[in-house]
């Protein structure tokens, strides 16, 4: 069953900018990576499906809601980190999270207590005093802290620290476990590889690739045939090296990371195909 539907999305801004004829799908309990350059369309497509903007052409829907015509309802029960957070600065944190459960209808309700510990969160402070990690520990406590089905997520660990980003990851390892359907995208490949069952690139508002990521690595695959000098030597090569060895020739395979396939979308690398040397 698919929670997140984009069908034939066009949104057009000039010179190339936006969305055109975008189609992908989300399954239900499944994390989908979204990947793609500043500019490529990922956020244009987010805000989309959160129902901030009207399709030019095409639809959105989740769980079997128009985002669009249902947007208020959407808005309430989704999880939503925006790639700029903004916040209302005048309050302190634990204000603007009472705000967002009172919206919600679910207040005194939630993760929040857990999700502040997990994030060495004290959000008394005034917002307009926190630093730009602070703010998105707050972001990340106010989009999961309702515990949605359904999460959209836009460069979510920006300007966190490296412990963070981990507990980040964690909790999401534990969302997936739980069931939840998320998309996620992301400029750190290892949070994608990490926890995405599948990848969508997008570039030039248009998808270039949908596949698992293990598809993607696959279709990828090097392999390298080294020659050695001596059946002794070939087999202490094969063994250290896991290839096969064929003779006084071993053959190791090799798949490229997330990050170089993302590459060769944008840099117009060939190199799809199996070489040897």
């Amino acid at each position: 069953m698919s929670m997140l539907e984009v069908d034939r999305l066009t949104r057009d801004y000039g010179g190339g900018k936006g969305v055109f004829d975008l189609t992908f799908r989300v399954g239900e309990g499944e994390v989908f990576g979204f990947l793609g350059p500043n500019g490529a369309g990922k956020t244009t497509t987010i805000r989309h499906l959160m129902g901030f903007i009207h399709p030019q052409a095409g639809s959105c829907r989740i769980d079997g809601m128009d985002c669009w015509r249902d947007r208020a309802r959407i808005q309430r029960e989704l999880g939503y980190i925006p790639g700029e957070i903004a916040f209302f600065d005048d309050m302190t944190g634990e204000e603007f999270l009472r705000f967002l459960e009172k919206y919600r209808g679910r207040a005194g309700a939630g993760r929040k207590a857990e999700l502040l510990e997990m994030f060495e969160l004290a959000p008394k402070g005034k917002i307009k005093k926190m630093s730009k990690g602070m703010k998105q520990k707050l972001g990340i406590v106010a989009a999961f802290m309702h515990d949605p089905r359904i999460l959209l997520l836009d460069e979510p660990t920006s300007g966190l620290d490296p412990l963070m980003q981990n507990r980040f990851i964690q909790l999401l390892d534990a969302e997936k476990a739980r069931g939840k359907t998320i998309l996620l995208s992301s400029h750190i490949f290892e949070e994608v590889e990490r926890t995405c069952d599948r990848v969508g690139i997008i570039r030039a508002g248009r998808l270039v690739a949908d596949d698992p990521v293990e598809t993607l690595r696959g279709r990828y695959l090097r392999s390298y045939t080294v020659t050695l000098e001596s059946p002794e030597q070939a087999a202490a090569f094969a063994r250290d090296f896991a290839g096969e060895q064929n003779g006084l020739q071993v053959t190791v395979r090799a798949q490229k990371s997330l990050e170089n396939i993302f590459l060769e979308y944008y840099g117009g690398g060939e190199n799809h195909g199996t070489h040897t040397v």
